[in-house]
C-alpha cells in the first residue's frame, strides 16, 4: 500500500468540468499532494440490454466508457500542468460507495472532494444518496463542494461545540480547529471560529419545566459557562480575539448569516453518526448540512486532515 497521502476527487458521470474540480487542483497544488480522479459510470438501459444481446452492449459500454476515459484523462492532463501528480480513470459500477471504500483501503486517503449541487433558488444543497453515506459513514475527510469563487478556499471557518460531554467529544473539537487551521495554513487563508450558544433549546426546557422565574438566571449562568469554554478552546490554538465568535441564537441560521457576512469559502465541522432515524449526523449538523451555505468539510471523530 502506498504511503503518499492523495486526494481522491470523484467526478460526476457527466463529463462537465465542475467546481470540485478547480478546488480539488487548488487544493492538491497547496498540499502538494497527488491527486486521483475517479467517474463512476452505470447506465441501467445497457445493463439491461446487455442480458438479451451481451457482445453488441459490451462493445457499445466499452466505447461509452473509452469516451469519459479520454475525456478524464484530458481534465488530468490540464491540471497537472500546473504542477500536480494526477491519476484517473472510470469505473462501471452500480453501488460507489463500496468501491469508494476499495479506494480508501487500497490508497492512503488524506481527503474526499466531490461535489454537491447547489440550488440557489431554494436556499439548500441538494445532496445524493451518496454524498449522505459519505458524510454518514466513510472514515476519511469529506470535502462536499458547493461552489469554487475561490478554488483555494480564503476564508475558513471551524464550528465548535463547547457543550459535547465526554472527553473524546471534548477532543473532537481539538480535531477540528486543528484541521481548519491545517486547511487555512496550506492554502494561507484566514481562519475564523464560531461556537453557537442556542439559548432558544435552553428555552425549551425550561418552559418544560415550568420554571419561568429561574429563567433569565438559568441563561445567564449557562450562556457564561459556554462562553468561557469557547474562550479557553480558542487560546489553546492560539486563535486570536478577532477570530473567534460567540454567537448567540439558533444555530444554523446565525451560522448561514455568519457565513454570507464573512463570505466564508469552506465550513469544517464534525459529523458524528447517532443512533436513531432522527439523528443520523446530529441534529445541528445535519440540519446545517440541508442549508449548507458554502462548501463543507466534514471529518470524523480521530481522523482529520
Amino acid at each position: 500500500m502506498s504511503q503518499t497521502q492523495r486526494l481522491l476527487l470523484i467526478a460526476p458521470h457527466s463529463m462537465t468540468r465542475t467546481p470540485a474540480f478547480d478546488r480539488a487542483a487548488a487544493l492538491a497544488r497547496a498540499m502538494q499532494s497527488p491527486l486521483h480522479i475517479v467517474a463512476f459510470d452505470y447506465l441501467q438501459a445497457l445493463a439491461v440490454a446487455g442480458l438479451f444481446a451481451p457482445e453488441q452492449i459490451a462493445q457499445a459500454r466499452e466505447g461509452y466508457l473509452q469516451t469519459h476515459r479520454q475525456w478524464l484523462a484530458e481534465q488530468a492532463h490540464l491540471i497537472s500542468k500546473h504542477g500536480v501528480e494526477v491519476t484517473s480513470e472510470v469505473v462501471w459500477v452500480q453501488h460507489p460507495y463500496e468501491e469508494i471504500l476499495q479506494f480508501v483501503n487500497e490508497m492512503s486517503l488524506s481527503l474526499i472532494i466531490k461535489d454537491a449541487q447547489e440550488e440557489s433558488a431554494l436556499k439548500r444543497v441538494f445532496f445524493t444518496p451518496l454524498d449522505w453515506q459519505l458524510l454518514r459513514d466513510c472514515p476519511v475527510p469529506v470535502h462536499l463542494v458547493t461552489n469554487a469563487r475561490n478554488a483555494r478556499p480564503r476564508n475558513v471557518l471551524a464550528i465548535v461545540d463547547v457543550l459535547r460531554s465526554e472527553e473524546q467529544d471534548l477532543m473532537f473539537n481539538d480535531q477540528i480547529i486543528d484541521a481548519a487551521t491545517k486547511l487555512a495554513e496550506q492554502c494561507e487563508a484566514q481562519i475564523e471560529l464560531v461556537h453557537a450558544y442556542d439559548w432558544t433549546a435552553v428555552y425549551a426546557l425550561d418552559m418544560g419545566v415550568g420554571a419561568l422565574p429561574l429563567a433569565s438566571g438559568l441563561y445567564e449562568a449557562m450562556g457564561t459557562a459556554q462562553h468561557q469554554a469557547f474562550t479557553a478552546l480558542a487560546e489553546r490554538h492560539g486563535v486570536p480575539s478577532q477570530r473567534r465568535h460567540f454567537i448567540e441564537g439558533a444555530p444554523v441560521p446565525s451560522i448561514c448569516k455568519f457565513v454570507e457576512d464573512h463570505h466564508t469559502d469552506v465550513i469544517v465541522m464534525g459529523t458524528v453518526q447517532h443512533s436513531g432515524l432522527n439523528k443520523l449526523l446530529g441534529t445541528t449538523a445535519e440540519q446545517l448540512l440541508h442549508r449548507a451555505p458554502c462548501s463543507v468539510l466534514a471529518i470524523k471523530p480521530d481522523r482529520s486532515l
